[in-house]
């Protein structure tokens, strides 16, 4: 059974101690309905895998490389290094990373570490800031975060395989700051006013009301927080943004796509200022692809075979930009 009252103690403990009662007792409440009034029906077999993780010592982590590295003294004994990969393989697919467990190397669908060398230049000092990333993941973000200073990173996330994909490296950390939840940004507590800074990577397109995201986002934010915005954009003017009539690279959840000055109007009416473009990138078939680790369809399957630069829809392919703002 997984043990979730263990495992988010710490992070409600000191939410609580830091005048924070209210968000840990609905924490709490949310944590038991997901866990025990209605639980996954593969939640049992992710805890078997995540329980087969050999028991380590001495355990020190990478948080700048890219891959996230954990590091122990010496090799694995074979009963070890077979339990890692039989443990690590249960939690399939992996879609955010890449990380190395003890010289397991997983290579995740995505190459999450080129995001983060997109944006990593244009923060504030994340040195002693608490920080929340939302759309989080398996929380590979998160701990690059924490290796650049951050005080405290919380990740969001509904997705109960990505959780147990983050406690397979929690499990090795337990002393970082560094915590997910199961829930969604509208599940925290309204005017949290909490974070430093917020991250929303890849979030913004998959909300039908999207300026409603913003708001929420901003809401996150202590005066003058830090905003860092990352989403789906297409060629236009201000103003123009694409709605998919049904799927966009074969999702059905996708909703708008703003060019990129339609988004700083959207986040200069939703209460950001300074919001400036600092990266805009196609997302290429070497950024997104299946792996032995993911063994679904991936990006060049959504694409048009006969012109990529469209998916298979018809519509211009993914191109990301990344957006810094402040909470007005």
């Amino acid at each position: 059974m997984f043990d979730w009252k263990h495992r988010f103690q710490p992070l409600l403990a000191d939410l609580e101690s830091g005048g924070q009662e209210d968000w840990a007792n609905r924490i709490a409440d949310q944590l038991h309905r997901r866990f025990e009034t209605n639980p996954h029906g593969d939640l049992a077999r992710w805890n078997d895998a995540l329980s087969q993780l050999p028991v380590l010592h001495n355990v020190e982590a990478d948080l700048n490389a890219p891959a996230v590295t954990l590091k122990t003294d010496g090799p694995l004994n074979p009963t070890q290094q077979k339990d890692l990969e039989a443990g690590l393989r249960g939690l399939m697919p992996w879609r955010k990373g890449p990380f190395d467990f003890f010289s397991v190397g997983i290579d995740t669908e995505w190459r999450s570490d080129w995001k983060w060398d997109r944006v990593a230049p244009y923060l504030s000092n994340l040195e002693g800031r608490r920080v929340l990333d939302v759309g989080c993941g398996s929380g590979y973000h998160c701990w690059r975060m924490a290796g650049e200073g951050a005080e405290q990173v919380i990740g969001v996330d509904p997705g109960l395989l990505f959780l147990m994909q983050f406690f397979s490296v929690k499990n090795y950390l337990e002393a970082a700051d560094v915590h997910m939840l199961p829930a969604r940004l509208e599940d925290l507590p309204g005017k949290l006013e909490y974070f430093d800074t917020t991250f929303s990577m890849g979030v913004l397109y998959h909300r039908r009301a999207p300026l409603d995201h913003l708001v929420e986002l901003r809401d996150t934010l202590r005066p003058n927080g830090e905003l860092v915005l990352e989403t789906l954009v297409v060629d236009g003017p201000e103003g123009y943004s694409l709605m998919p009539e049904d799927r966009y690279g074969m999702m059905r959840n996708v909703w708008f796509l703003p060019s990129c000055d339609t988004l700083l109007r959207w986040l200069d009416r939703t209460g950001f200022r300074d919001a400036r473009v600092v990266d805009v990138t196609v997302t290429t078939t070497d950024e997104q692809r299946s792996t032995d680790w993911m063994r679904f369809q991936s990006l060049q399957d959504f694409l048009d075979p006969d012109d990529p630069s469209l998916t298979v829809e018809g519509y211009p392919g993914p191109k990301r930009a990344t957006i810094v703002a402040r909470k007005g």
